[in-house]
């Protein structure tokens, strides 16, 4: 029997996104996207035999990001208008590998357990459909429209409908098809449309912890969760840069524009300090240097903002599930002065890292008139960044 698991991610996330969290499926949570942990679910299932991703379709590059080489994983699926046209476009997209079973779960759901998985799997032994939910233990009260109780309604087999939901693949394909030809988009779950369809809807009590991600404190709070339960260690790298002046008439340091009487020589913008900084990231995670990941042979960086450089490497710690816990820089010049500009540096650099200022420290000294320093020849800078991975890490 071959089971496949169609995971939802094609949604804004408008109540996460409306704090800043963007599409909430793409949001960190213990280092990772809420995308990557719920594959991840699916993936180390013994039972599921293929993971499709129904995903909107401006977030590919997210997508790729969130997904990495995980397991199981066949090419994404473009999500609709809606839900339940983003699940039918996963349907259709999965009929070609011809499953028998079909979970259809939220992304935004990343704390599904193995157990909730295999009793869907089991209970669709005997049933065309079955729905992970749990009872209703609060008591509900109906209000009117000025925010008055009305009426108790009795608790009593009432139940929240959760995911993964369960179907035999053909009938709940058939089922989609038809509402859609029916031009019926009432649905806000795919067992509603069993239900509609006339299918036995079986319950498979879920756990507490298979909550959904909604709001942008639903994240902080998952991510505390998950970072609880992870071993972090620490990593420190150093960076050291060295441009030479040449003419012009400012110079880039720490992302900043400085008027001077000479500009710095190099292939991109010749930014030491962001220069240094990116190698400080790289090491830490042991990852190569600047010169590896844009090597000056290469036209494409000829005059690029240094920017660029620092944002890859703090990509690269995140995509390792680490995170960058301070930076310190010293820039060794006799000109042009540091200070006036330090607070625009470091609102750059913070901005790049999603560090506070206080977490960035940006320093200046000459070096008594001694060496090329001294000599006004050029401008260097020496950077470190402590880093935290997750314990164990091998690349």
């Amino acid at each position: 029997m071959r089971i496949a698991a169609l995971i939802v991610a094609a949604g804004r996330g408008t109540r996460a996104a409306a704090s800043g969290a963007g599409p909430k499926q793409y949001a960190l949570i213990g280092g990772r996207p809420v995308l990557a942990h719920t594959i991840a679910a699916f993936a180390d299932h013994p039972e599921i035999d293929e993971i499709k991703v129904v995903i909107h379709a401006d977030d590919g590059e997210l997508y790729a990001h969130a997904s990495g080489h995980a397991a199981k994983l066949s090419s994404a699926a473009t999500g609709g208008a809606t839900r339940q046209a983003s699940v039918h476009n996963g349907l259709e997209a999965l009929a070609g590998s011809k499953p028998d079973l079909v979970l259809i779960h939220d992304a935004a759901r990343p704390f599904v357990s193995a157990e909730t998985i295999s009793k869907v799997i089991a209970t669709l032994k005997s049933t065309r459909a079955a729905l992970a939910a749990l009872p209703v233990t609060d008591t509900l009260k109906r209000a009117s429209d000025r925010g008055v109780v009305e009426d108790t309604i009795p608790r009593a087999g009432l139940w929240r409908a959760q995911t993964p939901q369960g179907f035999h693949f053909d009938p709940i394909l058939e089922a989609h098809r038809k509402a859609a030809e029916q031009g019926l988009d009432k649905f806000t779950d795919d067992a509603a449309i069993a239900e509609w369809a006339g299918f036995d809807v079986a319950i498979v009590e879920d756990e507490t912890g298979n909550i959904k991600l909604t709001t942008a404190e639903d994240l902080k709070l998952a991510d505390r969760q998950m970072t609880s339960n992870i071993a972090f260690e620490p990593r420190t790298g150093t960076g050291f840069d060295v441009h030479r002046f040449t003419e012009g008439d400012h110079v880039w340091l720490g992302g900043v524009k400085i008027p001077h009487t000479h500009k710095l020589e190099g292939h991109s913008d010749a930014d030491v300090i962001l220069h240094a900084l990116t190698d400080a990231l790289l090491g830490a995670i042991g990852d190569g240097d600047i010169g590896q990941h844009f090597p000056p042979s290469d036209p494409k960086w000829k005059g690029a903002a240094s920017r660029l450089f620092l944002e890859d490497a703090a990509r690269r710690v995140k995509d390792r599930g680490g995170r960058i816990v301070n930076v310190d820089i010293t820039v060794l010049a006799e000109a042009p002065r540091v200070g006036p500009h330090r607070p625009a540096m470091q609102a750059l650099i913070g901005d790049v890292l999603g560090l506070t200022t206080d977490r960035i420290g940006i320093k200046a000294t000459t070096t008594e008139g001694m060496g090329f320093t001294g000599r006004r020849e050029g401008i260097a800078a020496m950077a470190s960044a402590s880093v935290l991975l997750p314990y164990g890490l091998s690349e």
